[in-house]
């Protein structure tokens, strides 16, 4: 804690040389202690801070109570970069705790340095690379200083090198070398001097390149070489070998090409081998004609844009015997007749074979060694002809022969020369045959038994032909002649392969019984011919025909039992079958049994005849319009144990008959129509004003009926006769006591009635309609047509009806529920008018009106 004067000497100022080593003494200073204090100092002298802060001075012991300072030589301390001077601030303390804090200052003084050099010469050796042949010029440039900043010297050792180096340390060359003539390698001392004397020396090392500035020369002197065809590749053909002077102190690095566009040579870049590359074939264009190939090879000192020299070698090439004879084609088909005589020239082989290598010692050859199946047949004149003869005459149809048309044979077609190359040619002789002999049919004549059912396309029979040819002749079947009927041009056909005879259209017995037939057989060449007589069996294949086949009637529902109804009568017809055979029976519609034919069998024609009453009113009948489905077999003269065995067949006729209920019953003379009644209730309270309407409606055209029946009843007065003087039955045969009434209903009817029915008038004979819903009637006009639903129901009634009475025409009738609406509809009918010759008379044909009983319960329609 108290500061006392410990340091003896301080502060002060002293000096140091720049660039002082480590160690060297700046100052040395004593340290006072206290007489008290027995160990002397606690703290050293330390240098605690200096100003500049730098780590180049220490403090160091140099007696018991001595101290000095000392550079540390790190940083060296230099008086051209650093301060020029350093305060450094010295701390001590004792063991009694006494301290003391000086300053010491360091003066730098300057000294004279040597020259440095600087660059790449202050730390390594400079290596200088000269091209040789480059002129006089500057090479480096010398860079060094001075500590202090004096003009320097530059000089060089030794001075006979073609060097110079100029007072700016400039270096430069004075000649152009040649590396193949001059030093490749200089060393120079470069010194720098300044003017006190003070020098540093440095080497320089330079370098004289050699550049590629000599052409390369060939040292190989053959230029003709010679080979045999066919080497495999990489066989060395010849080892070309150039220098380089510019490579005179190392091997020459040369890169060998070929500069001609060669697919036979090439060379190795690198050692200038020259070697096979692809196959050389001395037999093949353009080898064949010119045998000597020329290469310009290339000797080059770098791989792009150096020196070069160029030589040409010419190789020729050696043919060799290395190919077979060869026959183009190797395989000949050839045909010979059969029969051919012995001696006849087939193929000359010489035409036909060739060795293609060039030296003709190796392009000959022969034939040898015929043989293979039949070889004894054929020989060649001689091996070297190479000429296929026959040797003998070949019959097909010989047994020794038979079944051999095509002869193979091998001959060997060889090398004369070494090392006997040969190839194998292939004969196939083939011995066509001739066609010597007719067809012949197995039978002079066929006949064929045919049932006249026989389906179209079936087979009837076969013919079969053949002739003695080897092989076998294909033969061919047609038919030339019959046939043919007056509907057919034909109606057989014969496979014109196997011979089967098929039918194209029905037979019919009834027609024709026999057809006669002219079949030939072909062997393209040669023909011949058989007659096929086709009998045709008669089989019972005809149905019965009837007439009519269809028909629609109306019967009245009293028709009387035993009745021929409506004096309706079947004729029937059978082409294969006696009309005895005939048996009638209803197959479908028959309900009650009602209806059956009389007779029912051994007639061709039969009656309908009414079997039973109808019985409507208990229930048992409810069918008002019968589809008859009538049945006639012709089986009828077949016991029960031959009808299983033989064919029947059937004939069908479709009969359409509607029962009319009866009309009521009304006075001859009194005048009367028809009046139907529908009520419907679809009123709505929605349409509040359809009431309205029909009510109004109604009123208006009950007006105009009372008017009109008014009219009606005042004529019917002037024009009908009393009653006893009627000339006609009655519509209807009525009680003779009951009295006559003159009645005229009036009500509201629909006004567009439907007469879908009609119906013949059993005590008058007059026709008239009905409509099958209400049961209104009225005469039919002559000349008007029956209104459609009518016309539809007398076409097909089966399709139309269930059989169940019901109305046919209610379609367009029908209403929508929605609609709510009520129609009442009333019509009256006009009577008929007079036949032509006849006088009208009020009881004969004038109106009938008849009155319509309601029903009991009103009708709705939907």
């Amino acid at each position: 804690g108290r500061r006392t004067q410990l340091l003896k000497g301080l502060p002060a100022t002293s000096t140091v040389e720049e660039n002082a080593a480590a160690g060297v003494s700046v100052y040395t200073f004593n340290v006072t202690v206290s007489p008290l204090s027995s160990e002397g100092v606690a703290i050293l002298p330390t240098i605690v801070n200096s100003n500049p802060l730098t780590e180049a001075f220490d403090i160091e012991a140099n007696g018991d109570l001595e101290y000095r300072v000392v550079t540390t030589g790190n940083p060296v301390l230099d008086y051209e970069t650093m301060p020029k001077s350093f305060d450094l601030q010295i701390f001590v303390e004792d063991t009694t705790g006494r301290t003391d804090l000086s300053i010491l200052t360091v003066h730098v003084t300057d000294k004279n340095e040597r020259p440095v050099f600087r660059g790449n010469m202050a730390i390594q050796t400079v290596t200088i690379y000269v091209l040789e042949g480059t002129p006089a010029e500057c090479i480096y440039k010398v860079d060094a200083a001075d500590p202090e900043n004096a003009e320097l010297k530059y000089s060089l050792l030794p001075a006979v090198v073609p060097f110079v180096v100029s007072e700016s340390g400039a270096i430069f060359s004075t000649k152009k070398f040649d590396y193949e003539k001059d030093p490749h390698c200089y060393f120079l001392n470069i010194t720098v001097t300044d003017p006190d004397g003070l020098n540093s020396t440095k080497t320089v090392n330079i370098n004289i390149i050699n550049i590629n500035d000599e052409r390369p020369y060939f040292t190989t002197q053959q230029r003709i070489y010679r080979i045999p065809e066919e080497q495999s590749p990489g066989t060395v053909v010849a080892n070309i070998t150039a220098e380089d002077p510019d490579d005179e102190d190392s091997p020459s690095r040369l890169f060998y090409s070929i500069q001609s566009s060669d697919k036979y040579f090439s060379i190795n870049p690198s050692t200038g081998v020259l070697q096979v590359t692809g196959r050389i074939n001395r037999d093949a264009l353009p080898l064949r004609l010119h045998p000597r190939v020329s290469v310009i090879v290339r000797v080059e000192d770098s791989p792009s844009g150096g020196h070069t020299s160029e030589m040409e070698i010419t190789i020729i090439i050696d043919d060799i015997n290395d190919n077979p004879p060869e026959c183009n084609p190797s395989t000949f088909r050839k045909e010979a007749n059969e029969n051919t005589t012995a001696g006849t020239f087939l193929l000359d082989l010489r035409n036909y074979c060739k060795d293609i290598d060039v030296d003709p010692s190796n392009n000959r050859f022969n034939f040898t060694g015929l043989s293979g199946f039949g070889s004894n047949n054929f020989a060649l004149e001689s091996t070297v002809s190479g000429r296929l003869v026959m040797t003998e005459s070949i019959d097909l149809e010989n047994p020794a022969n038979q079944g051999v048309e095509v002869y193979s044979l091998t001959v060997r077609v060889q090398d004369i020369a070494y090392p006997d190359y040969s190839n194998v040619i292939y004969f196939y002789i083939r011995i066509k045959p001739v066609n010597e002999f007719f067809p012949v049919f197995s039978n002079l004549s066929y006949e064929f038994n045919v049932p006249e059912i026989t389906k179209v396309g079936s087979s009837i029979g076969r013919v079969n032909a053949r002739d003695k040819d080897w092989p076998p002749s294909v033969i061919t079947y047609s038919i030339v002649a019959g046939g043919g009927t007056r509907d057919y041009t034909n109606i057989f056909w014969i496979n014109p392969a196997k011979g089967d005879v098929k039918i194209l259209a029905r037979l019919d017995y009834e027609t024709t019984q026999k057809h006669i037939l002219t079949v030939q057989a072909s062997d393209q060449e040669k023909t011949a011919t058989a007659s096929v007589t086709v009998n045709v069996v008669e089989v019972n294949d005809e149905e019965p025909v009837c007439s009519p086949n269809f028909y629609s009637f109306q019967i009245p529902v009293s028709l009387a039992v035993g009745t021929n109804i409506n004096g309706f009568r079947i004729e029937c017809q059978d082409r294969d079958s006696d009309p005895r055979s005939f048996r009638y029976f209803i197959n479908e519609g028959n309900v009650n049994n009602h209806f059956t034919f009389s007779p029912s069998a051994g007639s061709n024609t039969s009656q309908l005849i009414l079997a039973s009453p109808f019985d409507y009113e208990s229930g048992l009948d409810t069918n008002w319009i019968y589809i008859l489905r009538v049945c006639i077999t012709d089986d009828n003269l077949l016991s029960a144990r031959d009808k299983p065995t033989h064919l029947i067949k059937t004939g069908t006729v479709t009969l359409s008959i509607r029962v009319i209920p009866n009309p009521t019953t009304v006075s001859a003379t009194t005048p009367s129509f028809t009046v139907v009644m529908k009520r419907e209730n679809l009123y709505s309270e929605s349409a509040w004003y359809v009431p309205f309407v029909i009510t109004l409606g109604s009123l208006l055209l009950l007006g105009l009926l009372g008017y009109l029946g008014f009219l009606l009843a005042t004529w019917v007065r002037t024009c009908c006769p009393p009653e006893g003087k009627a000339a006609s039955e009655p519509l209807m045969n009525a009680p003779a006591n009951k009295k006559r009434k003159k009645e005229v209903v009036v009500t509201m009817t629909k006004l567009n009635t439907i007469f879908d029915g009609e119906a013949r008038d059993p005590v008058t004979g007059k026709m008239y309609e009905f409509n099958t819903r209400s049961g209104a009637r009225r005469w039919k006009k002559s000349n008007e047509p029956l209104q459609p639903a009518l016309a539809m129901q007398a076409t097909s009634s089966a399709t139309d009806d269930s059989g169940q009475g019901t109305d046919r025409a209610e379609a367009p009738n029908k209403k929508e529920p929605s609609e709510k609406r009520k129609e009442l509809t009333a019509e009256k009918k006009p009577a008929a008018e007079p036949s032509a010759g006849q006088s009208e008379t009020p009881g004969q044909d004038g109106l009938r009106l008849q009155k319509q009983k309601q029903e009991s319960e009103p009708r709705s329609y939907p």
